[in-house]
C-alpha cells in the first residue's frame, strides 16, 4: 500500500471518495459535511490531498483547506475504505497530511474540528489541543461549509460558538508539552461524555 501526495492522475477516485465519506456518514449517523467529485478534484490538482493505493484500489483519503491567505489550514475529509479499516491506515494518512500541510504551510496554525474519538487521539499525538471555536479561523467561507451537516442547527444555535464537534490546533509558535497519558485518557473521555450528551439533547 502507498500513501502520496495526490495529484490530477487521481482524478478517477473522485467519485467513491466522495461516496465513501457519505457512507461513512450514514452508518456513525454523525455530522459529516458533504464533498462534491469536483472539488475533490480540486484538491488533487493543486496537490492538497494525500491518497491511499493498494495497487489501483482506493484506500483511504485526506486533503487540505487554508483559510485566511494561509494563516489557518485544516486537514479534512479524512476516510478510509471500509475494507481497510481496524488497520491503522487512518493514522497513516493524518501522519502524511499534517506533514504535507506543515510542508506548504509552515507558518499556519492547523486545526481540526471532529466528532470523532479516535480523531482526536490522532489530532493530540500530533500536537493538537483542544480550543473553543473562537480560537479557529472566523473565514465565512469555512463555516458554511457545515450546512450540508446535520448538526448544523446546533451551530447556529450557539451563535457559532460550539457544536457536537470538538476544535483542536496546533500552533507551530507554541512549543508542545508532553501530557501524561492518563491525563489524555481521562480527558478525551470527558470529551466524548460531553459529545455524546449533546447529541442525545440535539436527538430528541
Amino acid at each position: 500500500m502507498d500513501i502520496i501526495i495526490a495529484d490530477k492522475s487521481h482524478r478517477i477516485y473522485a467519485d467513491i471518495i466522495c461516496e465513501t465519506i457519505a457512507d461513512s456518514a450514514n452508518v456513525r449517523g454523525t455530522g459529516i459535511a458533504k464533498r462534491t467529485p469536483q472539488y475533490v478534484i480540486s484538491k488533487m490538482e493543486r496537490c492538497n490531498a494525500v491518497i491511499a493505493l493498494d495497487g489501483k484500489t482506493f484506500v483511504g483519503f485526506c486533503y487540505i483547506e487554508a483559510w485566511e491567505h494561509g494563516k489557518f489550514v485544516a486537514n479534512s475529509g479524512l476516510i478510509v475504505h471500509p475494507n481497510y479499516r481496524g488497520q491503522g491506515i487512518a493514522k497513516l494518512i493524518k501522519q502524511k497530511i499534517f506533514k504535507h500541510s506543515r510542508d506548504k504551510f509552515p507558518e499556519a496554525k492547523v486545526f481540526s474540528i471532529t466528532t470523532g474519538l479516535a480523531v482526536m487521539k490522532m489530532n493530540s499525538q500530533l500536537g493538537y489541543k483542544p480550543v473553543t471555536f473562537s480560537e479557529l479561523t472566523d473565514d465565512k467561507t469555512f463555516w458554511d461549509g457545515c450546512q450540508t451537516c446535520k448538526n448544523y442547527d446546533v451551530l447556529q444555535r450557539t451563535k457559532q460558538s460550539m457544536c457536537l464537534c470538538t476544535g483542536m490546533l496546533f500552533d507551530p509558535n507554541i512549543k508542545t508539552k508532553k501530557i501524561n497519558k492518563k491525563i489524555k485518557e481521562k480527558v478525551f473521555k470527558r470529551l466524548k461524555r460531553i459529545k455524546e450528551t449533546l447529541f442525545l439533547k440535539n436527538s430528541s
